[in-house]
């Protein structure tokens, strides 16, 4: 029984099971029956195929569907070669491997690397610790101690020292100085970062570092030496955002810890200023934690040298200092006025004059700042919304703004997958039960990869009471929330939310969610404005206002093309609901294609909602009461279960589809224990829910959303409550 090297719990290896999905793996097998399923390894493209890529995994080969790559195959960044990570899902008794994806792809993003099996791993040699020079320490396939030998372990020492080309001559090592290597090729204790020595010859050709104890001999000098190094001035500070100028030197930068990952090997800052975020990284030993005593959120000034790894900047940490007192002060109070001047969107005019809009112009101000300044903060932002027309259309908005500013502000290639994640809602309210989700994918990040709190952002839905308790959940963690809803708001939810953008709790007039998310979109990002000219005209379903009629011909749309994107991205939002779908909607958006995309899934929305829309109106139940003019549909019996459209899209369809007539028309979808109510004279259905609760009292009536939500109540009193919203709706308009 040993230890895990990531957590230190027991384990019958150097990994436990909970910790194994953070390793990458060196396949050294020969047959496909001899991978892992549920493990990531390391591969090398081999070959493209219209269904897939083929990725070698040492001497097989696996297939990785198309439909595990979570973006267009003819988009991926990959040329033949290149090498991957991916996950094993499963091997076939033929011998066929079905691969997943890895969202890490490099192996720094793993906490180490293993042997896969450790017995068939190779000697380390000079040539690989050149070509894995500045990643995590490899550590052997997780199996008991007893049979691992120590060859299988690099320390990231090793690795992040090693020269680019071996010295000409050998030298002995000076007097009192540890042994720099032992036979195996690991570092021999004492071995420290402070000087490279070379082995005797005929022993090792492996650099490696010296002992930070100093002999007697030297230690004199070392005290000589000691007072002209303290003269040194420290190297100039530089802002982050210049780094890319600064390739080879040692510089200084200052400003706040934005997160910190543990590695097999270094210790991970993401260090930010001013200007941007980096990541620095830090060396104690294999998999132990550099500086322990920083935390996230500290003031620290760091000095190192700036490289690029793989295309990305990083800074080999040499000395870290946590500031505190007037230093730290003074950082602080840098920081916070240039990140508030930058956060500020110097561009606060809305799309087109909208007076629906002006009227919420200065909370759109404040969303996009607070939204703005996560992303300088590196803060995550999460995005979630209905899986409505309106909740992509807003939301899509949202992340086209929001990735190029992560592009521009973080260094690492993949900063966009870590920094901004759109999650659709199950439902049309941020309840508790989704904000314990959030809650707890947002600790685990905070605990495993000391990862700031994210800032949610929630659209078309949270400005009811039925959104207040997932609220004030996140509040209770401190983490900051922005709700933009179109729709009626009610007071519950201006205490509750941090940013509450609502035109009806300002006193306004409801509007599209769609609209109101693009402008605040526009707001996040004045770069993509062009892009977002078309999106407020595509959230409605008629009437459209001529000015975004004109702002979408402006860029290129006529309406029967944003008909097209409107009923794809309606009948997309429907299937695998929980899912972002990132890459198609934006296709649907804004591809050069979108137009040959959309029309094909229009047409499929059209056949399927009409299809529906004739057995419904087939089944109508009519009733007049003091003449209010009533068409109540039984969605249970009349529709199929489960298929498109759901019962809030129908509803409207349904009340768009019936005839005038002189007096009020109200039209009421009841499923087996919800309903919904449509009308062509105003109904505050909240209250018509309260009413009845009181007549009503065993019927277990709830109101739920605002003043044109839905009504829930017990199965069984059915009859009783459709009864009974009849007669107090027509009692309200007659």
């Amino acid at each position: 029984m040993g230890t895990c090297i990531i957590c230190g719990k027991p384990t019958d290896g150097r990994i436990c099971k909970t910790h194994e999905e953070d390793a990458s793996f060196t396949f050294h097998g020969d047959r496909p029956d001899d991978l892992t399923a549920g493990r990531y390894y390391r591969g090398v493209v081999d070959g493209f195929a219209e269904f897939g890529v083929f990725v070698d995994i040492g001497p097989v080969t696996g297939l990785l569907h198309r439909s595990e790559i979570p973006q267009r195959l003819e988009s991926l960044d990959w040329d033949p070669g290149d090498e991957v990570f991916v996950q094993v899902l499963q091997v076939h008794d033929n011998g066929n491997i079905d691969l997943g994806w890895s969202i890490r792809q490099k192996e720094r993003e793993f906490r180490g690397n293993l042997h896969d099996p450790p017995e068939a791993a190779p000697e380390t040699d000079a040539d690989d610790d050149e070509e894995t020079e500045g990643r995590s320490s490899s550590i052997s396939e997780p199996k008991p101690v007893e049979t691992e030998s120590e060859s299988d372990f690099t320390t990231a020492a090793e690795t992040a020292t090693e020269p680019e080309t071996a010295p000409e001559t050998e030298t002995e090592p000076e007097s009192g100085s540890a042994e720099s290597t032992v036979s195996d090729g690991t570092v021999a204790d004492g071995a420290t970062d402070t000087e490279t020595v070379t082995e005797p010859v005929g022993e090792t050709d492996d650099v490696v570092e010296d002992s930070t104890e100093p002999d007697e001999t030297t230690e004199s000098a070392a005290v000589e030496t000691d007072t002209t190094e303290r003269e040194t001035p420290p190297p100039e500070r530089v802002e982050i955002g210049q780094l890319a100028d600064e390739i080879g030197e040692t510089v200084t930068v200052e400003g706040t810890v934005a997160g910190i990952r543990q590695t097999g090997g270094p210790t991970i800052f993401d260090v930010t200023d001013e200007t941007g975020t980096i990541d620095c990284a830090a060396f104690e030993e294999a998999g132990v934690r550099a500086y322990p005593d920083v935390d996230v959120d500290d003031v620290i000034r760091l000095v190192g040298e700036v490289e690029r790894r793989r295309g990305e900047l990083q800074i080999e940490t040499s000395d870290l200092e946590v500031l505190t007192g007037d230093d730290g002060q003074a950082v602080l109070a840098r920081l916070e006025a240039a990140m508030e001047e930058r956060a500020t969107p110097a561009d606060t005019s809305l799309l087109v004059d909208d007076p629906e809009v002006s009227v919420v112009l200065e909370d759109l101000v404040a969303a996009a700042t607070t939204i703005r300044r996560a992303v300088i903060e590196a803060r995550p932002v999460i995005v979630r919304h209905t899986a409505t027309l309106d909740g992509y259309v807003a939301g899509t908005a949202l992340e086209r703004a929001l990735l190029p500013l992560i592009r521009e502000e973080h260094a690492q290639s993949d900063a966009e997958y870590h920094y901004v994640d759109r999650r659709p809602l199950d439902d049309e309210f941020y309840d508790v039960e989704a904000a314990t989700g959030d809650v707890t994918d947002m600790l685990e990040a905070a605990d495993r990869h000391d990862e700031k709190h994210p800032l949610f952002v929630l659209v078309d839905a949270g400005s009811t009471r039925e959104s207040t308790d997932g609220l004030e959940l996140l509040d209770i963690y401190d983490a900051k929330s922005v709700v933009v809803d179109g729709g009626y708001a009610d007071a519950a939810a201006a205490t509750t939310a941090d940013v509450l953008v609502s035109p009806t709790a300002a006193g306004g007039d409801p509007v599209t969610t769609g609209t109101l998310g693009s402008h605040l979109a526009a707001l996040v990002n004045q770069d993509v404005r062009a892009d977002l000219r078309h999106l407020p005209a595509a959230s409605y379903w008629d009437e459209r206002p001529a000015r975004y009629e004109d702002l979408a011909a402006a860029a290129g749309y006529d309406m029967d093309a944003l008909d097209d994107i409107r009923d794809a991205v309606t009948l997309e939002a429907f299937y695998q609901s929980y899912e972002d779908k990132r890459e198609l909607i934006a296709d649907l958006f804004w591809d050069e294609r979108n137009a040959s995309l959309a029309a094909p899934i229009s047409e499929q929305f059209s056949e399927k909602l009409e299809s529906q829309l004739e057995t419904a109106i087939a089944h109508l139940e009519a009733r007049n009461e003091s003449g209010v003019v009533f068409d109540v549909l039984n969605v249970d019996e009349y529709t199929h279960r489960y298929d498109f459209p759901p019962a809030a899209l129908l509803v409207d369809a349904l009340h768009r589809r019936r005839e005038a007539t002189d007096g009020p028309r109200v039209t009421v979808a009841v499923k087996r224990d919800e309903l919904r109510v449509r009308s062509t004279r105003p109904v505050n259905v909240r209250t018509v829910a309260e009413t009845i609760a009181q007549a009503l009292p065993q019927a277990g009536v709830t109101p739920r959303g605002g003043r044109d939500g839905r009504i829930e109540f017990l199965s069984g009193e059915r009859e009783a409550v459709v009864d009974a919203v009849v007669d107090e709706i027509a009692s309200r308009l007659s």
